[in-house]
C-alpha cells in the first residue's frame, strides 16, 4: 500500500510567475496544483494550499497555523510524510519553529524553489519531487525537520540561505549537508548528535529582537529595549562571542530587568566560545549572565528563545542553548 503524503503550500517563489516585464509576482493560482502528474514518487499525494504569501510576510501565526494543520495531518489523518514548499527568504526559520514546536513522529520535508515556475531552468518541480523521495523515506523518521533543496538535504538547525539568486542557495555552515538526494534515492552519511522537541500550545512571549554587534557600537539600542520593554534580546556578536565596551552598559540594563541576552557570533562558521578575558570578552559576558550558543545563526537562536519562554522549563534558560 503506497504512503500518504500531504503537500502544504504557502507560497513564494515556487508558486509564482515571471512576467512579460521580467518581474516575478504571486500567481492567482498556484502552478504546483496542476503539476503533480509529471512528478515520479510512489506514493498517494493530497494538497492543500494553506497559504499564498511571499515569505517575507511569513509570521508567528502562520507558523502556529502550519503547526496545528502538520498535527492534525498526522495524528487524526494519519498521513505518513508531510511536505511543506515555501518561499526561499524566511523558509529556514519556518523550518527550525516546526522543528522545535512539533509534536509528532513522520517525516516532515520543506522546500522552495530560486526560479518562478516559468523561468527557464525552473527548480520548483525537481525540488518538490526530491521533499516527497524524503518525505516518504523510513531514514528520515527521527530527523527532525528537514530542507531539501538543490539535490541536497539539510537538518532545520544550522541550514541558511547563502545567496540571494544561486539555485545552491542552502547551505550548512561548517556541518554541511546530512544527506543527498541521488535520482530516486536518499542517502543519509550524518546526523545530528542531540535532537531538540520542545512541544508548545500557544506563544504569550514573542517580543524577541535581533541585534547586529558593530566595530564601535555603543548601548544606544540595547537600552532603549531595557527600558521599553521586551522579552528577550539575542545579538549577532564578534568573533566567537565578542561585544565594544561601550555597548556594556545596555548589556547591564537588559539582564538587571530580568530581559534574556544570547550571544550568537555574526560569523558565518564556528561556535561563540567564552574564550577572551578582557572588558567586552566573551569570558566577562558570560560571568554577567550572558547566554552563549552553540552553532546557531541570530535568527534561528531567536525563534529557540522564543519556544523556551512559552515552556515550563526544569532548567536554567542557559542549560537549553
Amino acid at each position: 500500500m503506497a504512503k500518504r503524503i500531504l503537500i502544504l503550500h504557502t507560497g513564494g517563489t515556487i508558486s509564482m510567475s515571471e512576467g512579460e516585464d521580467g518581474k516575478v509576482s504571486p500567481s492567482a493560482r498556484n502552478p504546483l496544483l496542476d503539476a503533480l502528474e509529471r512528478l515520479n514518487h510512489p506514493a498517494e499525494l493530497s494538497q492543500e494550499a494553506v497559504l499564498n504569501v511571499p515569505s517575507p510576510h511569513i509570521n508567528l501565526e502562520h507558523w502556529l497555523l502550519l503547526k496545528s494543520r502538520i498535527e492534525k495531518a498526522v495524528n487524526e489523518e494519519h498521513f505518513d510524510g508531510i511536505v511543506i514548499t515555501h518561499g526561499t527568504d524566511t523558509l529556514e526559520e519556518t523550518a527550525y519553529f516546526l522543528d522545535l514546536a512539533l509534536n509528532i513522529n513522520v517525516p516532515v520535508a520543506i522546500t522552495g524553489a530560486m526560479r518562478s515556475s516559468n523561468e527557464l531552468g525552473a527548480d520548483g518541480l525537481i525540488n518538490l519531487q526530491s521533499a516527497i523521495l524524503v518525505a516518504l523515506s523510513e531514514e528520515s523518521k527521527g530527523k527532525g525537520v528537514l530542507v531539501v533543496m538543490n539535490d541536497e538535504v539539510h537538518n532545520a538547525k544550522f541550514v541558511t540561505k547563502t545567496h540571494t539568486t544561486n539555485v545552491a542557495t542552502f547551505q550548512t555552515p561548517t556541518f554541511g549537508p546530512c544527506g543527498l538526494i541521488a535520482k530516486n534515492k536518499v542517502l543519509y552519511f550524518q546526523q545530528l548528535s542531540h535532537y531538540e522537541r520542545f512541544p508548545i500550545r500557544e506563544i504569550t512571549k514573542s517580543n524577541i529582537q535581533l541585534v547586529k554587534a558593530y566595530a564601535g557600537m555603543d548601548s544606544f539600542l540595547l537600552e532603549q529595549l531595557a527600558h521599553h520593554g521586551c522579552d528577550g534580546v539575542v545579538i549577532e556578536a564578534l568573533g566567537a562571542g565578542n561585544l565594544p565596551p561601550a555597548s556594556l552598559k545596555g548589556v547591564k540594563a537588559l539582564l538587571e530587568n530580568s530581559i534574556p541576552v544570547v550571544l550568537v557570533s555574526r560569523a558565518f562558521h564556528g561556535v561563540t566560545q567564552d574564550v577572551y578575558d578582557y572588558v567586552g570578552g566573551g569570558k566577562q559576558l558570560k560571568q554577567q549572565g550572558v547566554i552563549f550558543t552553540t552553532g546557531l545563526s541570530g535568527q534561528k537562536a531567536r525563534i529557540k528563545l522564543m519556544v523556551l519562554l512559552n515552556q515550563q522549563r526544569e532548567k536554567p534558560l542557559a542549560d537549553y542553548f
